[in-house]
């Protein structure tokens, strides 16, 4: 494991408190992976269609690493440095980096390097220049495009309305591979109340005509059954693996 490999001093009370951390951790996977089973039989889906994402943002790459160590290889980080500094720190490791935080402009040219995915494209500037500073060397970088189904003024993401004119846009750059789409609904404590957003953007998507874009990511641990339920392909989990965040 990472963090026995590289802090051999560890004192014992440091060594009880990690391995009850992973402990912790290791049973909440197991949790989540039997949850989105069970989502995905209630929703008539075939087993596996849906892919989990470990949203790491703010964990140790010690934890990244044991999560490594039971089979997850998808991994999401919102903060550009920290999620460096993490790839760095497992760079032997064979993991498919997703970007999944609001983006800046100053920060597109590491973003387009150093990850697989990013699901949180909103606008034409920052497509423009992901594709223009991806790598030669590298495939075409996976984008979804973040809609802001809510109509939150806190979120970013663009309004479904907005969603034809950047697809046209967006499909024709030539180092992006556009995939799907990726929301982040208001919180909603019913399930129906929580699968609203989605089906409407489900609505949007089929008009669109394209069938390139089968990625859906919805879903984080307060409605995975919904977003399930919705389509959702990936679903993008932290809380209930990790549990709450320090920040």
């Amino acid at each position: 494991m990472y963090y026995l490999k590289h802090r051999p001093c560890l004192c014992f009370f440091e060594a009880v408190v990690f391995n009850m951390r992973m402990t912790s951790i290791f049973k909440n996977f197991s949790k989540v992976q039997s949850k989105i089973k069970a989502a995905e039989l209630a929703s008539g889906r075939e087993p596996g269609s849906v892919k989990l994402l470990a949203v790491s943002k703010t964990q140790s790459a010690d934890k990244v690493s044991a999560l490594y160590q039971l089979g997850q290889r998808h991994f999401g980080e919102s903060y550009l440095q920290e999620a460096l500094m993490k790839q760095w720190q497992l760079g032997a490791y064979q993991i498919t980096w997703h970007f999944i935080g609001p983006i800046q402009s100053n920060k597109t040219k590491s973003i387009a390097a150093c990850f697989n995915w990013v699901h949180s494209v909103d606008r034409l500037k920052i497509a423009k220049r992901l594709s223009q500073q991806r790598p030669e060397n590298l495939p075409p970088l996976n984008i979804c495009l973040q809609v802001n189904v809510s109509n939150e003024v806190t979120k970013s993401g663009m309004s479904i309305s907005d969603l034809p004119e950047l697809v046209k846009q967006v499909e024709i750059l030539p180092n992006l591979k556009l995939c799907g789409v990726m929301a982040i609904p208001s919180p909603q404590l019913e399930y129906d109340l929580q699968r609203k957003p989605y089906q409407m953007l489900n609505q949007a998507v089929g008009k669109l005509g394209r069938e390139e874009m089968t990625t859906f990511s919805y879903g984080m641990s307060g409605d995975l059954d919904a977003a399930i339920a919705e389509g959702a392909t990936i679903v993008r989990i932290g809380t209930a693996i990790f549990g709450r965040r320090k920040y």
